[in-house]
């Protein structure tokens, strides 16, 4: 949006800031005065801001955040949240310029106040179904029906579908590579999370997991090519389904683009969670149980013949790490045996340690780590 264009709606949103009558006399860019600057480049896009409001004449700056690749400042999310944070960081900080209001601008031009807003919300609409995670449950006791691995394989064929939407974008691919490594939700975020010292995930252990996480995220920086649309969180407590292979999916809350092997991981290792679960019933602890061990091989087979990506077994190994940790963090579920819990682990460190995911080792991946 140009300055020009702002004018109307900045003159009408101050009007109501202030409750005065308002009149913007002047919208210019704030920039270094004497030039000459070595630093060219910055993330905010400032712009001055000269009125009249009642008798006396004012000079605001409205701070904005570049929409720019990179930096993570990608998605309009991002930039609210800077807005967001800055209001009240310049407030609480001695001899800062102080931050009048945080506000955003509406497609119409509008800009509207959210100075008030304490915490913020969404208004999604509600979706009939039953998790998918109540056919695993189910599954632990019994043994499946054709319609178990329907849905395993239509699951997969909906993700081949949706990762076919490539975007030609490496700043993002290397945010969300970032971002399993150390964002708060994911890699290192889970790990300062679980309870320290943990009697089977160690400080030392903690930091080997790390290291060896940034050591792939280095490995797999170049693979931009494989950005695809993406869910970000896709496994059995976000997926609906109603009458046979019919479903939905739920909270899409971690971005909209990424690897695609972040999906298959998030459904795939839960299949070996279950199995995992179901083998130490039976007094088979550190394998995977049919027919959760079945469900697997359909759901990843079927996804790479019609996604025709072979590439995936490469990228597969952090995310499957990442999902491993989650799985077995006590918060998460406390009620998971301690064998299935140590077995999981084990798992996720097996995944970072060694090459590309290859199905075929999976009896030696569970008490890799022993």
């Amino acid at each position: 949006m140009t300055e020009t264009d702002l004018r109307p709606g900045l003159q009408r949103y101050l009007g109501g800031l202030f409750q005065r009558p308002v009149a913007v006399l002047d919208v210019r860019p704030l920039g270094d005065e004497g030039g000459g600057d070595v630093k060219e480049y910055g993330y905010g896009v400032p712009l001055a801001v000269r009125c009249r409001i009642g008798d006396e004449t004012r000079e605001l700056v409205v701070a904005r955040t570049r929409p720019t690749a990179g930096f993570g400042h990608d998605y309009p999310a991002d930039r609210a949240w800077q807005a967001l944070f800055s209001h009240d960081a310049y407030n609480g900080f001695p001899r800062h310029a102080a931050s009048v209001d945080v506000g955003c601008v509406l497609r119409s031009g509008e800009l509207v106040s959210l100075r008030n807003g304490v915490e913020y919300f969404q208004l999604v609409e509600k979706i009939e179904g039953r998790l998918y995670r109540f056919d695993l449950e189910r599954m632990l006791d019994a043994g499946a029906t054709p319609l178990d691995g329907a849905r395993a394989t239509a699951l997969a064929r909906f993700l081949a579908l949706a990762h076919s939407v490539k975007r030609d974008d490496p700043a993002v691919y290397h945010r969300r590579l970032r971002e399993l490594v150390g964002h708060g939700e994911c890699l290192m975020g889970i790990l300062d999370s679980y309870p320290h010292p943990y009697p089977f995930l160690s400080p030392a252990a903690c930091e080997e997991i790390e290291r060896a996480a940034v050591g792939w995220r280095w490995k797999l920086r170049a693979r931009t090519h494989r950005l695809a649309m993406s869910h970000g969180d896709f496994h059995p407590w976000n997926i609906l389904f109603r009458e046979g292979t019919d479903f939905s999916v739920l909270d899409r809350s971690r971005g909209e683009w990424g690897d695609p092997a972040e999906d298959v991981a998030a459904l795939a290792i839960n299949y070996l969670f279950f199995g995992l679960r179901r083998a130490a019933r039976e007094g088979a602890p550190g394998t995977v149980a049919e027919p959760f061990r079945g469900l697997f091989d359909a759901f990843l087979g079927t996804y790479v013949a019609a996604s025709r990506d072979r590439e995936i077994y490469e990228a597969l190994p952090p995310f499957f790490a990442f999902r491993a940790f989650v799985l077995a963090h006590p918060r998460w579920y406390p009620s998971l045996d301690d064998v299935t819990r140590r077995a999981i682990i084990d798992f996720g460190r097996a995944m970072l340690r060694g090459g590309a995911f290859n199905p075929a080792r999976l009896p030696m991946l569970f008490g890799a780590a022993a």
